[in-house]
């Protein structure tokens, strides 16, 4: 999905948008709640019909979303924005600051409600992470999986389920992260990523590496499981001390 890219000469599988992702978050936001809800509905909508699909894979590719993830999972989970916020593509020091104390801002001036997943998405939000909670939503619908990638798409998965807990029922989590956001809410979600490699990025890089690893699985647990089957002898039990 394309929510709202500035570069157009952007390659892209489905173009939605319902305008740009959100430039300064320290600021009063202006998506309502029909907004909010549009937003949600329209990948809803696209991945409703998507029925017969193996899976979907989830994940970010834009700078600066690591704010709003951060705000996001400091509505819904109560996190201080110290633990939080972390350094995203590779702050500084100084950078790493600016953007606690922009967060900070954020909640404060927005005051998000924690028991209103929309009122979340809309004051400290985006449109992005709207788009990626109606995607996991509308995958539930078909009964497709949903393969999680990067602490925004998780951010977003978490918003989902909040709107609707059956939805972690299709979720896959692909890698941990380093960001304690990332662990705080797979804790929450109860779920276990398959692949633990120390990454703190998104881009499909854990989906990518994930899948193969399921296919893999599908084929031992479709594929032949006896003895016989295998071309092995059983196993007997020889008896004697241990």
């Amino acid at each position: 999905y394309d929510v709202g890219a500035r570069d157009k000469k952007c390659r892209i599988f489905i173009k939605y948008t319902a305008g740009f992702p959100n430039d300064k978050i320290a600021a009063i936001k202006e998506l309502t709640a029909d907004r909010v809800t549009h937003a949600v509905a329209n990948p809803y909508g696209v991945n409703s019909e998507a029925a017969g699909g193996v899976s979907i894979s989830y994940s970010g590719t834009w700078a600066g979303n690591t704010s709003a993830t951060a705000a996001v999972s400091c509505a819904l989970l109560g996190m201080p924005v110290e633990q939080a916020v972390d350094r995203g593509a590779g702050l500084s020091d100084e950078g790493l600051l600016r953007k606690k104390r922009a967060v900070q801002r954020a909640l404060d001036i927005n005051r998000p409600d924690a028991s209103d997943p929309v009122d979340v998405l809309g004051k400290v939000g985006g449109l992005e992470l709207c788009a990626m909670a109606g995607a996991c939503l509308g995958a539930m619908t078909c009964g497709v999986p949903v393969v999680l990638d990067g602490v925004i798409v998780e951010a977003a998965a978490l918003a989902a389920c909040r709107l609707c807990p059956a939805a972690r029922e299709y979720m896959l989590a692909s890698h941990m992260g380093l960001e304690t956001t990332a662990r705080r809410i797979y804790g929450e979600l109860r779920l276990e990523p398959v692949i633990h490699a120390g990454l703190a990025l998104g881009e499909g890089t854990g989906a990518a590496a994930v899948l193969p690893l399921l296919d893999m699985a599908l084929r031992v647990y479709d594929g032949v499981h006896t003895f016989s089957g295998l071309g092995m002898r059983a196993y007997t039990e020889k008896g004697g001390a241990v």
